[in-house]
């Protein structure tokens, strides 16, 4: 089970490193999107720092996942973001949504398998 833990561990983080990156080198296109979804990306990137914030973040918490460092950190940091990958693409585009439901079901395997570490956070007190 270690061995599968690390695999899925280099999976998710090299995910995150490789598409953060792409926010930055522009490697891979974008692919046609229904108009609402390029609507709600644009009102993003008219911010001016939102997806370069993004980015770095998933860049970081994605090569803590591959190095083994503050991995269950880097899992709560990822949380928000997964999530709205997923909403992203189940209200907005929907023929894209495979992917992000692989990369939440290694999240939450992740998540699962450092259950431990979240103790402190899950307490009432």
């Amino acid at each position: 089970m270690k061995k599968t833990v690390m695999g899925v561990r280099y999976v998710l983080g090299l995910a995150f490193v490789v598409f953060g990156l792409n926010g930055f080198l522009h490697f891979m296109p974008m692919p046609p999107m229904p108009a609402e979804a390029g609507a709600f990306l644009g009102g993003l990137a008219g911010s001016g720092y939102f997806f370069p914030f993004l980015k770095s973040v998933e860049i970081l918490c994605g090569l803590g996942l591959v190095l083994g460092l503050f991995v269950p950190l880097s899992l709560v940091i990822l949380t928000p973001i997964m999530v709205n990958i997923i909403l992203f693409h189940a209200f907005l585009a929907p023929s894209g949504l495979g992917l992000p439901i692989i990369l939440l079901a290694m999240h939450l395997f992740l998540a699962w398998k450092t259950k431990d570490s979240y103790a402190a956070l899950l307490k009432m007190k």
